[in-house]
């Protein structure tokens, strides 16, 4: 696999990605647009659904991701595996998710996970942050109900503000309030891993769709 290089934090605020995406035509997409769809915002290089549509290929996979060089490596790796049940799409998920969504068969829609987002560390950055209420609110709309939702990240105040947004929310209940010890997931991400190796803490939660 051949590796591209491009900048490790992109803006969704500039003008540049203000434009939501049209949505596809989930069809062309997917061998079987009847199997249950597992979402992941702001995929990266998409290793981990890469992964993840081979261990369990009674699912369909979504990868959103804002930096379009990954999506079109992604899906070049995915097209030489042959996958048919994974796609990855270049967008802004904070203007472009509940389109897509609205636009999916109803009741697809059954797992999503957030993980390790983008941290915008400055407080006049934070604004930039993936999850805010809107996307939430899209979320909520989207997934089936018991459908879940996953988050993790390896900054405290990061999971700490993305697991209240979501606990503030109707819709969603947390799991366990408490962090997770272990990820559920049978697949960890890069950074997961990499973070873990290091001995580092990764603070993660889980939501159900009531």
């Amino acid at each position: 696999m051949s590796i591209v290089r491009v900048r490790e934090h992109v803006n969704p605020l500039s003008k540049k990605y203000q434009t939501p995406i049209n949505p596809p035509d989930w069809s062309h997409l997917y061998h079987d647009l009847h199997r249950p769809l597992y979402l992941d915002i702001g995929c990266g290089k998409g290793r981990f659904l890469l992964q993840m549509a081979q261990v369990q290929p009674e699912w369909n996979f979504l990868g959103l991701e804002i930096r379009e060089p990954l999506v079109e490596q992604a899906n070049g790796w995915k097209a030489e595996l042959g996958l048919t049940n994974l796609h990855y799409l270049f967008c802004n998920a904070n203007n472009s998710l509940r389109p897509l969504l609205r636009s999916l068969p109803v009741g697809r829609l059954q797992q999503a996970t957030i993980q390790f987002p983008d941290p915008w560390f400055k407080r006049k950055h934070q604004k930039r942050r993936v999850v805010q209420p809107d996307l939430i609110e899209a979320l909520a709309e989207a997934i089936t109900l018991g459908g879940k939702v996953f988050i993790q990240s390896d900054v405290e105040e990061v999971a700490v503000e993305m697991r209240d947004r979501f606990a503030a929310h109707p819709a969603f209940v947390c799991e366990h309030y408490d962090w997770l010890d272990s990820n559920p997931l049978p697949i960890p991400t890069e950074r997961e891993t990499s973070t873990m190796e290091r001995g580092e803490a990764v603070y993660r939660s889980l939501f159900i769709k009531k």
